[in-house]
């Protein structure tokens, strides 16, 4: 495989044909922010936190780094005034579903992103699609999905698959930047399948004690004004 050199922040980097830039990056241990990148799924581009400056043939563009291929002497920079400043306004609008979320309110720290920019849409979910995706590409089962479109696209549990899936594995909850996709889930298993968990109790309470999967616990946070 064919070796590409380009220069990030100052610094030359090696890449192999095929890796994009946010790869090269963070081969190199260069950070740049992402909520919706995930080394064993495809590249989503959903945040558009990863964006960067890219200088090739003396022009300059703006560009997703996890979509963006290498290519041999280009200039990247992760850091600029206006790529602060569109950082900035992202974690602005992200802070309007999920004010709360631990990762954004460090990123509203680095870059000085107010989070009461825009009016609250409150929903907790940023759509950064890794529960929908790792469930998908990873678990091949496809209990989580996406429903409608734009302004009131969500994620969805659907009940069938979750009722046979979801309870022994869970493990979108530990991606999920939010907590969303738990609280999802526990909505999907109240509705459609109540008692449930009571009843999985029970019967442990009387079985030889084995190791259990257990839901993890959402930690309450502070309400925002």
């Amino acid at each position: 495989m064919s070796e590409i050199v380009l220069n990030i922040d100052g610094k030359e980097v090696a890449a192999s044909a095929g890796m994009t830039v946010l790869q090269a990056a963070q081969q190199a241990d260069i950070h740049i922010p992402t909520l919706c990148h995930h080394e064993k799924l495809e590249a989503y581009g959903g945040c558009r936190l990863c964006i960067v400056e890219v200088e090739a043939r003396g022009r300059k563009s703006y560009v997703v780094s996890c979509l963006y291929p290498v290519e041999p002497g280009i200039v990247v920079r992760t850091r600029s005034e206006k790529v602060d400043k569109i950082r900035k306004v992202l974690v602005e609008e992200l802070m309007a579903h999920a004010p709360d979320a631990p990762e954004l309110v460090r990123l509203a720290e680095e870059y000085g992103a107010d989070r009461h920019r825009f009016d609250k849409e409150t929903s907790f979910c940023v759509l950064c699609g890794l529960c929908v995706r790792y469930c998908d590409e990873v678990k091949h089962k496809n209990a989580v999905g996406f429903i409608e479109n734009g302004a009131v696209r969500e994620i969805s549990f659907i009940p069938e698959i979750a009722a046979k899936e979801c309870w022994s594995c869970q493990e979108c909850f530990t991606l999920c930047p939010t907590s969303y996709a738990q609280a999802a889930y526990l909505l999907t298993e109240a509705l459609a399948f109540p008692g449930r968990r009571e009843a999985h109790s029970h019967a442990h309470a009387h079985a030889t004690p084995e190791p259990e999967r257990r839901v993890i616990p959402i930690t309450p946070v502070a309400a925002t004004a």
